[in-house]
């Protein structure tokens, strides 16, 4: 295995008008194409939560995704940090509840 495959986790999240735009459906569909495992979710104070499972590459896609935002919302802003590789998460991305 190339050391470029091997997985990673991150958690990033996205600041801006993120809510009610449909951006927990524009990040689902992204990661099921880039075929990262996780999860997304609103948080209370207003921004999107996403912890994405994936090669270092899937990632950086995702990353660039998540800046961008679907058509309708403003994306001010994206903060990334490593996140422990979490094993419940690691076979599908699925919309959780809010936090």
């Amino acid at each position: 295995m190339d050391v470029r495959d091997e997985l990673g986790s991150r958690r990033y999240y996205v600041s801006g008008m993120v809510q009610g735009v449909g951006f927990r459906y524009f990040v689902h569909r992204a990661a099921r194409e880039l075929k990262i495992n996780g999860y997304v979710r609103n948080l209370r104070d207003s921004r999107v939560e996403v912890y994405a499972i994936a090669s270092a590459a899937a990632l950086a896609a995702l990353r660039h995704h998540l800046d961008r935002g679907p058509n309708g919302a403003y994306v001010s802003g994206v903060s990334e940090q490593e996140a422990p590789l979490d094993s419940q998460y690691s076979q599908t991305f699925s919309i959780e509840d809010d936090a």
